[in-house]
């Protein structure tokens, strides 16, 4: 008979960091177990699993408990014999240390669970979830050490950046987001009815039909559409026909909009051109079409003549680490277009999921897309995804048909779809799969079909770790096998492609953050590379790479990936220099580890002038999973600093110097260390495709923290890749061009607090995006409070309740007493986190 455990359930968890900087730059945290059943928690025959980011250090744990780290993410406590029995009622404290620190609710260990009698005809797996999380509220618990200057975030320091921004009369707030190159409006307007039409061209159906859906959803109105307009209608025409643009844009995306009382004129220099003016047209209609039912449909007349700064407007979705719906990315695909990006970057695999169906190679979305411990060929929980695979935010795949779909949405809204499966490193999905298809085919007696697709050496004595803990992440690319999987899934996706009639021009193949210490000890890298003639593992690297390459060029595909593809380690040193071999073989390096003060700042210009055609993906302020403010309640990372609105905002792509002041940690940029950095050339200028805001997904695990993390921030990203270049590099004085940039803010800010982030609460249903939290002080009793999006509303109250949509709204500086508590609120009621205010101090909560 098994031994009687407590239900997990009855397992209450809570958590908290004691402080960081502790012995150097360490931290020390603790977790308390209270055992709330009637049955004691023996001193042997479990194991409690958990997922944590930050590495522990064994010898570190409190007596009683040993602690494994299993891969990845996950580790294990089990009790040892002095763990003794936690008897009911009782609670046990584990106190740990590990590297480095602890400063937000994100750095906390997550889903919890309990295995009992393992290995055993017992064994039961019971889930026990996240922990209670302790607030952050001394110093040592908000800062990272002692280096840390980052100020943590209050209402107060919201106050102060939001001090310069005013509520502008809705006159001097763009119409249109990102900013065209010509906008003028002449009074009057064109209303739309029940019998307008839409002319358009044969070649234009797409466009047409999509104008007709958009104005559909927000309207109710289902316009005609037609060849050509009889006399006395009124019409949206759609025509593709030259755009006289002028300047350094991208011409073929070129549209003019002309909007008089008698009717709507949308010329492109291609389809793609007529579509970004609709997109114009539709952000036009009132704010208010997207919220209330059956408004006055009154578009300003007026003449807008506009193309993009850069050809490359990018987003990137990880669905590897969590799993994100089809709904969710087409809903994101939505968005972009709304804001006129064109490039679609979809990490479709890593070490925790490979989620397309490759019908060639079924085990990739076998166990390789599901996350549990309730099954031995199950990846591991990572991330929190909890012991069950059904139901996991871990767990999930695009059918070959959801692809389809996905390929042909993108399409029709221009956006191409560049995906990616991320090789070498990050692959211990795929290495997983095709083992379990070696073991099911060896068993079968089919030696040879076992070893076709082989990504691992099973004689390889390699130590390595990977930056997230994996020891098992980095195919061996000394074998035929590892070739034939790349071929065999760029043929499977290349057919898709071609049924949803999509546009397949470039394969992204990752190439990034292989540990050192890989393939040195694999017999068959060594065999590989005495077959080659390799003299050492930096040069079967770039092999490898070249032999990517050669078989994209066979299916005449481009070849991209990030920033390491483009580099090699100098013999003897730690410095990475730029690779030479692949600038002529059209290598497109998206380059992303530029950290202020980590001394890569410079690195996109760098191979920019060297020849490579570049996409800027600068980590700060472009990857929007870090988080927004220094905010232990703010999700996200931070490694590579915080990152507000107003920061994607000021990037200056063509001079990211010159908006720039402090590093990651808070302190000012050594001015002589930034006058020694690269500036770009004017080779090097063509040589900048454009830029790609980020979203990876260790923390992504829904819709609502997806759309939460990517806006308002992509409707910035938008702005600077689209729009002309404002002028701020050109500004010599610090003050004036502070002032420019403030005016400039004030101005966008305004965009979007009354226009974009209205727009958005009606738009497919509603978007999740962040809400500001206002900024306030109080003043010799009087309550003074901003929003770093004027429009929203803000509401206070001072009985001790959260405010609602029912609270006092705040008008301007009213005299109080006592704490306060104040919330932002969109159009539709939507509230922001609230913070509270008091005289003595402040917390948020």
């Amino acid at each position: 008979m098994s031994t009687p455990f407590p239900a997990a359930s009855h397992l209450a968890l809570s958590w908290q960091c004691i402080g960081n900087a502790h012995d150097g730059d360490n931290y020390v945290a603790e977790l308390q177990i209270r055992n709330l059943s009637h049955l004691p928690l023996p001193g042997s025959g479990w194991a409690l699993y958990f997922n944590t980011c930050r590495k522990i250090n064994p010898e570190s744990v409190s007596t009683g408990i040993r602690i494994d780290h299993e891969n990845g993410d996950l580790w294990r406590w089990s009790p040892t014999a002095e763990f003794g029995v936690l008897a009911p009622g009782e609670t046990k404290l584990i106190r740990y240390k590990g590297p480095f620190w602890l400063i937000s609710d994100t750095d906390a260990p997550l889903g919890f669970y309990m295995v009992y009698d393992a290995g055993t005809d017992s064994e039961r797996i019971a889930a026990i979830g996240d922990p209670d999380i302790a607030p952050f509220v001394s110093d040592a618990q908000r800062n990272r050490n002692r280096l840390d200057r980052v100020p943590p975030h209050t209402p107060q320091l919201a106050y102060e950046r939001n001090i310069g921004l005013t509520l502008l009369p809705d006159e001097q707030v763009g119409k249109i987001t990102p900013s065209p190159l010509q906008a003028s409006y002449t009074g009057g307007h064109f209303t739309l009815g029940k019998d307008t039409l839409i002319v358009h061209e044969a070649a234009l159906a797409p466009e047409a039909a999509l104008l007709r859906a958009s104005i559909a959803e927000v309207t109710g109105l289902q316009l005609q559409r037609a060849a050509f307009c009889p006399s006395g209608c009124l019409a949206i025409a759609l025509r593709i026909a030259p755009v006289a643009v002028g300047g350094d844009v991208i011409a073929d995306e070129a549209y003019e909009l002309e909007i008089a009382a008698s009717g709507v004129r949308i010329s492109g220099a291609s389809a793609a051109g007529v579509f970004n003016g609709i997109q114009s047209l539709r952000q036009l209609l009132p704010v208010a079409a997207f919220i209330n039912p059956r408004p006055v449909l009154a578009v300003p007349c007026g003449h807008i003549v506009d193309a993009p700064r850069f050809g490359y407007r990018g987003m990137m979705l990880d669905v590897g680490r969590h799993f994100s719906s089809k709904r969710t990315v087409l809903r994101l695909l939505d968005c972009m277009a709304l804001y006129k990006l064109n490039r679609f970057h979809f990490h479709l695999s890593d070490d925790e999921g490979w989620r397309l169906e490759i019908p060639s190679l079924p085990e990739l979305v076998g166990a390789a897309s599901q996350r549990g411990h309730d099954h031995p060929d199950h990846l591991p929980p990572s991330f929190g995804s909890g012991p069950q695979a059904d139901g996991s935010a871990g767990t999930g795949h695009y059918t070959r048909q959801d692809f389809i779909d996905i390929l042909r949405y993108a399409t029709e809204r221009h956006i191409e779809v560049i995906p990616e499966f991320t090789t070498p490193g990050h692959a211990r999905a795929a290495i997983q799969a095709m083992k379990q298809r070696h073991a099911r085919l060896l068993k079968a007696g089919r030696e040879h079909e076992a070893l076709e697709y082989l990504l691992s050496d099973p004689d390889d004595a390699s130590c390595y770790e990977s930056v997230q803990l994996w020891h098992d992440n980095v195919i061996c690319i000394g074998q035929e096998s590892y070739y034939r999987f790349i071929e065999t899934v760029v043929v499977d996706v290349k057919a898709m492609y071609a049924e949803a009639g999509a546009r397949l021009t470039t394969v992204q193949a990752g190439a990034d953050e292989v540990p050192a210490g890989t393939w040195t000890h694999s017999p068959t890298c060594k065999a590989f590379m005495a077959e080659k003639g390799l003299p050492d593992i930096d040069a079967l690297r770039v092999y490898a790479l070249a032999r990517y390459r050669d078989i994209l060029k066979k299916h005449a595909l481009g070849f991209a990936g990030w920033e390491e593809m483009a580099l090699r380690k100098s013999s003897g040193t730690q410095r990475h220099q730029i690779n030479p071999d692949f600038i002529d073989a059209g290598l497109r390096p998206y380059v992303w580890n530029t950290t202020w003060g980590g001394g890569q700042e410079d690195l996109a210009y760098r191979l920019a002038n060297a020849g490579y055609e570049t996409v800027l993906c600068n980590v700060n302020p472009l990857y929007f999973d870090l988080a927004y403010a220094k905010d232990p309640a703010e999700p996200g990372y931070y490694w590579g600093g915080f990152i507000e609105t107003r920061d994607t905002f000021e990037f200056c792509p063509l001079d990211i110097f010159a908006t720039a002041s402090t590093t990651h940690l808070g302190h000012p940029l050594d001015a002589e260390d930034l006058a020694g950095k690269t500036r770009l050339s004017e080779a090097g200028r063509k040589n900048i495709l454009g830029m790609q805001g980020h979203l990876w997904a260790e923390n992504i695990c829904n819709r609502e923290r997806l759309e939460y993390l990517a806006l308002p921030r992509l409707i910035a990203l938008a702005e600077r890749a689209w729009a002309r270049d404002p002028g701020w590099t050109c500004i010599a004085d610090a003050a004036a061009r502070q002032a420019k940039m403030g005016s400039d803010w004030n101005e966008f800010a305004n965009r979007l607090g009354q226009r974009e982030l209205p727009r958005l609460d009606g738009l497919s249903g509603g978007y999740g995006y962040r809400i500001p939290p206002p900024g306030a002080k109080i003043a010799n009793g009087v309550l003074s409070a901003n929003v770093s999006a004027p429009g929203l509303a803000i509401r206070f109250s001072t009985d001790g309740s959260a405010p609602d949509f029912k609270s006092t709204l705040y008008t301007g500086e009213v005299r109080v007493s006592g704490p306060v508590k104040l919330a932002a609120f969109s159009s539709t009621q939507r509230k922001s986190a609230t913070v509270c205010l008091a005289a003595e101090g402040t917390t948020r909560r």
